[in-house]
């Protein structure tokens, strides 16, 4: 087993074809058909169905690994270019979607100012898939929705924000009321997220606790697609207060709601790796631009540092 059989494995799964997988690391599919067949004659079992180029169970197990080991080798070469000269390397974050809307900028240019030949990659994703994104090696670490639910992972708050009602200001339904009753939620249909997702269990929970069934003008996956449609008018929605960029204050405000918790947003990365020198840079950077209000920027409203 080399490293080579194994880039081969997982450019087949990202890519979805041996042709395309070929293209991506630069060579001829018959190499990567090579590389693939012998690593399966070493392993004794088969790792990619041929039909269909998905991975076999036993080959989703060995990409598993896979990440893992060529994400500790990317480290090592990152730590030795570290004590050798300035810090360098690809660090590759997940962060689900509200809050990279906002401090993914914030970081870039942080980042770009005191390290400038680190290179980010930025993966947008709800909780749950950056979770396994993270425990598989495809993450450096992930800014998402405390606490971590798997014993893999180990975090460290970065921030919490409140939860709000977001509602048109031209058809506003709590007109001149900066806060309401979670029994006020009962009159109002809201867009809500699809039922079973972390934040919707966690906004039913809370209703409930108050005695209060919360009523859906529409169920969709993704509080970014929600936030969209609040936006735009299409209906008022419990969102992060993060969720509404500056820009759109005119158009939208945001009312508090006694009787819903706050959400806590941290790091999260592997318990059992190291990161490299360029992860831990990124990490400082990201915890000094939640901890200050820098360049003009200033914390999005109901954000509070921790």
């Amino acid at each position: 087993m080399d490293i080579k059989q194994l880039r081969a494995l997982l450019a087949v799964h990202e890519k979805g074809s041996f042709s395309s997988a070929a293209d991506l690391l630069g060579t001829v599919q018959s190499n990567i058909s090579a590389h693939v067949t012998k690593l399966e004659n070493e392993l004794g079992t088969v790792l990619i169905d041929r039909s269909t180029s998905d991975l076999t169970p036993e080959g989703e197990a060995v990409a598993a690994r896979a990440y893992r080991m060529l994400g500790e080798m990317e480290a090592i070469w990152d730590d030795i270019g570290a004590l050798k000269a300035e810090l360098s390397g690809t660090v590759r974050i997940g962060m689900i979607g509200t809050t990279a809307r906002w401090i993914t900028p914030r970081l870039h240019a942080t980042l770009k100012r005191a390290h400038p030949a680190i290179r980010l990659v930025i993966h947008d994703g709800t909780s749950n898939t950056l979770s396994q994104l993270l425990i598989t090696g495809r993450l450096d670490f992930a800014v998402m929705t405390l606490p971590v639910t798997s014993k893999e992972l180990t975090a460290t708050p970065l921030f919490t924000e409140e939860i709000n009602l977001v509602v048109p200001r031209d058809a506003d339904p709590v007109p001149g009321m900066d806060s309401i009753q979670m029994a006020d939620l009962a009159h109002l249909e809201l867009l809500l997220p699809a039922p079973g997702t972390t934040f919707r269990n966690e906004l039913d929970q809370a209703a409930m606790s108050h005695g209060v069934s919360l009523k859906a003008a529409a169920e969709l996956d993704g509080i970014r697609l929600i936030a969209s449609l609040a936006f735009d008018g299409n209906g008022f929605a419990l969102l992060p207060t993060s969720a509404v960029p500056f820009h759109l204050k005119d158009r939208v405000r945001l009312v508090k709601v006694d009787g819903i918790a706050t959400r806590e947003v941290g790091i999260a990365r592997r318990s059992r790796s190291i990161p490299s020198a360029s992860a831990k840079a990124a990490i400082a950077s990201l915890q000094e631009v939640t901890r200050t209000a820098k360049h003009g920027q200033p914390m999005p409203e109901g954000v509070e540092p921790v």
